[in-house]
Parts: C-alpha cells; sequence; structure tokens
C-alpha cells in the first residue's frame, strides 16, 4: 500500500482544500490535517501556506507533488501489472467524463461494467472536457471520454460514437411546430448557451461559424454548466438551447420540452482519451473496450 500520508498530501495539492480532500478520500476533515501534519514533521518543513481561507504550494511543496504524481502512478501500475500476473481483474479504474456524457450515458456503463468486474473499485470524476482532458494529462485519470473536437497533444483520442444535437424549446415556444431549425432562425431568439470550455460550446460555436453566423451575433440570455440547468431554464419558456438527444428523452415524455432537428444535422464524435505515454493496464484496456462498444449501443 502506498504511504497513505503521501496519498492525503495528493489529494489536498491537487484540491487546494483540505474540505474537498477529506469527500474524495471519505476521511474526516481533521483527520486530513492530522496526516498533513505528520507529512510536514517527517519532512521538517510547511508544505502548505495557509491564510485568508484559502491554502498554498509553498516551493518545497510543488517538489513534494512533482514526486507524489510519479510516486502514485508507478504504485498504481505496479498493483495493476501484479493483478494481471495473478489473473485478476481488479483494483481502481478513475474515469472523467463530461457532464452530459457522465449524467445521461456512463452510468449505466459503470454499472454493467462492475457487474462483470465485482472486484474494480470505479470512480467518476465529472467536469468539462477542458477539465477532463487536463487531468488525463496530468495522470490523475486514467481515462477520459470528452465531447471535444481537438484534444491535447500528450492524450491519445479515439472516437468511440456519434452523438446528434438538437434545438430544445417550451411547447408554447414560436419554434416549436417546426420540423427542422436552421442556425441563421436562431439569432432572432433568446439562446442558452453552455460555459465556455464546454464540449457542447465548442461543437455549437464551430457549428453556427461553418453555418456563417457568427456565435457573438446569437442572443444570448445566460450561459449555464450543466445540461439539467439549460433544460430548466428553457421549459419555463425564455429561451431554446441546444443540447444532446441522449439528455432529453425524459422531458419528452412528459412533454415539458419540444425537441426540434438542426438543418443540417449537427453530431459530434464522443472519445475516449488516454496519455499517450502512460502503460495502459488490462484494466483500463478492458473497460475502454467495454464503454466503447457500450456506447455504440446506446447511441444507436
Amino acid at each position: 500500500m502506498a504511504d497513505r500520508r503521501l496519498q492525503v498530501f495528493h489529494a489536498v495539492a491537487k484540491q487546494l482544500s483540505f474540505t474537498k480532500a477529506a469527500e474524495t478520500l471519505y476521511m474526516t476533515q481533521p483527520a486530513v490535517t492530522f496526516q498533513i501534519k505528520q507529512l510536514e514533521e517527517h519532512f521538517n518543513t510547511r508544505l502548505f501556506d495557509r491564510g485568508h481561507g484559502r491554502i498554498s504550494l509553498t516551493p518545497a511543496g510543488e517538489l513534494a507533488l512533482e514526486y507524489a504524481d510519479r510516486i502514485l502512478g508507478e504504485y498504481a501500475d505496479l498493483e495493476a501489472r501484479l493483478a494481471e500476473m495473478t489473473g485478476q481483474m481488479r483494483g481502481p479504474l478513475l474515469v472523467g467524463a463530461s457532464i452530459t456524457i457522465a449524467e445521461f450515458m456512463l452510468p449505466r456503463v459503470l454499472g454493467e461494467f462492475n457487474a462483470l468486474y465485482p472486484n474494480v473499485r470505479a470512480r467518476l470524476v465529472v467536469g468539462n472536457s477542458e477539465t477532463i482532458e487536463n487531468r488525463v494529462a496530468e495522470h490523475s485519470l486514467d481515462l477520459g471520454i470528452t465531447e471535444a473536437i481537438e484534444h491535447l497533444p500528450q492524450l491519445q483520442a479515439e472516437t468511440c460514437c456519434d452523438d446528434e444535437l438538437q434545438v430544445i424549446c417550451s411547447p408554447s415556444h414560436p419554434l416549436a411546430r417546426e420540423s427542422a431549425i436552421t442556425p441563421a432562425m436562431l439569432r432572432d431568439h433568446a439562446f442558452i448557451a453552455r460555459e465556455p470550455g464546454s464540449g457542447t460550446r465548442e461543437v455549437t460555436d464551430n457549428y453556427f461559424r461553418q453555418a456563417g453566423v457568427d456565435p457573438a451575433s446569437l442572443k444570448v440570455l445566460m450561459e449555464l454548466g450543466s445540461p439539467e440547468a439549460l433544460k430548466g431554464v428553457v421549459s419555463t419558456g425564455l429561451g431554446v438551447a441546444i443540447v444532446s438527444r441522449a439528455s432529453f428523452h425524459k422531458e419528452l415524455q412528459l412533454q415539458h420540452l419540444v425537441a426540434i432537428p438542426l438543418s443540417p444535422r449537427l453530431t459530434r464524435p464522443l472519445s475516449l482519451v488516454t496519455p499517450k505515454e502512460k502503460f495502459r493496464s488490462k484494466l483500463v484496456t478492458s473497460f475502454v473496450d467495454f464503454a466503447r462498444r457500450k456506447l455504440q449501443e446506446y447511441a444507436a
């Protein structure tokens, strides 16, 4: 087992928060503080500066984080390789996903994978595509599933399936009876957008540009950080939004929203991303293959 103090330090250094690290590690905050104090006493130096309700890494802390990244990464590889030698599929699996995928696609994938391999401890980290890819690149996640069009050069990306995006609006909205909507038609209506950095925002902005519509010309009423937030605002009749078809099935059944295809249709690839240079364990390889197959089934 890797040194627990080092694991705790790594979590605090990544989160820059004792509270968030405690939640991540399923520990109490006093227990996290105690482990950090022990490690600082062991090295006879401060690893964090504390003040004004915030913490930051000292120069010693920055150095310790560099080594902690390598040590914990090597330990994870050791654990994976030893498990493979004994024919086991076990150990931690750290998966990151952009918000739409995490909320509406991955729960089924993770549940079915865990049913096949009950000794695997999967953990899902949710963020926008930019955040997830950065964490995969820094090796704090084993893999990510994102909606990004362009990927960081240090990542290996493979398309697993395509996802269609459609316009949603309330049943009383003027566009609700249209059979298809062009990008130019959306300039005349209040638009609810995803936040900059999200895969959906990147894809829709590129789509508008290719159609000759400057995204800045849209009447953007607000920018929101999740599909659930977008659907909630749109259902009030305040505006329209563009979201993944996978995200609004329930609302269509309840007739809270109407979905209209774009013309031309808008699809985006969903990509599995892993570090290029990092050893890929049998567990990660198996999950990548499983997730690709399942996501293709769900998209169909």
